[in-house]
């Protein structure tokens, strides 16, 4: 009798969740551990209830918020992703990044946990397309779990033609890089065996260390060169960084706007944590320091006003007509992309240049003046502007929807 893949025999985890919950310092589990029993979940191998249970017990242990768990279960994710030729894509990306100033041309990401409840617009989706001007971007991304319009459902709204984003696998991602600055790495294509959990996460009712693995899942992990992650809560900004730092990333911002909000803010200060290498030592330390809209140059503006809480295809307009450059130069939803497009110009490095010459309608005239943490971050608004103005975000957008609907 043939048996399908529910009806196969399940591990059994409950001596570690019976230590998760009653833990001693002497029985604690350690991350390697909790990584191993996560695991399981990618190859279909826990019962649904131990399954709740250990979300459950990480959750409100918080085990599932520590450096060394975030770092042990991420990557055990990304062991678990579908494989793909990282070595031809290596090249490929050596091939097409642009370098300048300190930016080596390698693939940038920038992406939030989540669940902030503010229902703000798709600021770090659109930041990326913007970035793609000048940048290489991977984007890790997924449908909305506690908005109303996450990543995937903004971009597959997209008009008059959307990408096709689930056309993006590991056999045509050669293809897509060929062609754009841009790709789009929808979780489901990439992680196949998270969705053992999603009938369980939404069941739970609250947040689960799934909300928090993404971020830090990206399948081209082994590529990214900078990233730039928003969280929901201030507290885990530390434990982001601390985690990102232990699974070798060098160059790398950590955010949370004062509000409790996993973007830079345009409504007041934010806090970042963030990674930088010494080019002698080699070593990545971690610096802490708060930033707002004055840094940028651009006033505040309340959240109420970029928050339009609407559905995927409202945004989607919203998010053509800004590549499109329809919005208002003094748009409070322009100025929150700006902020954020530029700090993740600023991670990249490509705004220590001395000098400029992005293409077309550049003036070449590089803002040097330093905020915190000693970044620049006028210049990187002078070039996400740029990126607006001179059509290439467009451009690279279009080539992506084009390469996406031709390999579909």
């Amino acid at each position: 009798m043939s048996t399908n893949n529910d009806e196969e025999p399940k591990t059994s985890i409950t001596p570690l969740l019976k230590r998760l919950w009653h833990e001693s310092a002497a029985t604690a589990p350690d991350a390697a551990e909790i990584a191993a029993a996560i695991s399981l979940i990618f190859t279909n191998s826990l019962s649904e209830v131990q399954m709740g249970a250990l979300l459950t017990c990480l959750h409100f242990t918080e085990r599932d918020r520590r450096a060394d768990v975030l770092t042990k279960c991420a990557q055990s994710m990304r062991d678990f992703a579908t494989p793909m030729d990282v070595d031809g894509l290596s090249k490929l990306v050596a091939e097409r990044g642009r370098k300048e100033g300190g930016y080596h041309g390698g693939l940038c990401d920038i992406v939030g946990t989540g669940g902030d409840s503010h229902n703000t617009f798709n600021i770090s989706t659109t930041s990326s397309i913007l970035a793609s001007a000048l940048l290489m971007i991977g984007k890790h991304g997924n449908r909305a779990s506690t908005s109303r319009s996450g990543s995937a459902d903004l971009l597959s709204c997209a008009q008059p033609k959307a990408p096709q984003i689930s056309a993006v696998t590991p056999s045509t991602i050669h293809e897509v890089y060929s062609q754009s600055n841009y790709a789009f790495l929808f979780a489901p294509i990439f992680h196949p065996g998270a969705r053992h959990a999603a009938s369980i996460r939404k069941q739970l009712g609250w947040r689960t260390i799934f909300n928090l693995l993404g971020p830090l899942a990206n399948p081209l992990h082994p590529l990214i060169e900078s990233r730039m992650l928003g969280v929901a809560r201030k507290e885990i900004g530390p434990d982001f960084a601390e985690s990102l730092r232990q699974s070798g990333c060098a160059k790398g911002l950590v955010i949370c706007g004062d509000e409790e909000l996993d973007e830079l803010s345009c409504a007041g200060p934010s806090h970042c944590w963030q990674l930088k290498q010494d080019p002698e030592t080699k070593k990545v330390d971690i610096e802490y320091f708060t930033i707002s809209p004055s840094d940028f140059g651009l006033p505040t503006h309340a959240l109420s006003e970029v928050s339009p809480g609407q559905s995927p295809e409202a945004n989607a307009e919203i998010l053509m007509r800004i590549l499109r450059g329809e919005v208002p130069e003094d748009d409070p939803i322009l100025h929150f992309v700006y902020i954020n497009t530029a700090a993740l110009f600023v991670v990249s490095g490509i705004c220590d240049a001395d000098t400029s010459d992005m293409g077309h309608g550049d003036d070449g005239k590089v803002i040097t003046e330093r905020g915190p943490g000693g970044g620049r971050w006028k210049e990187g608004v002078r070039r996400a502007k740029w990126a607006v103005k001179s059509g290439e975000a467009y451009r690279q957008w279009e080539r992506f929807v084009e390469v996406t609907n031709k390999v579909a």
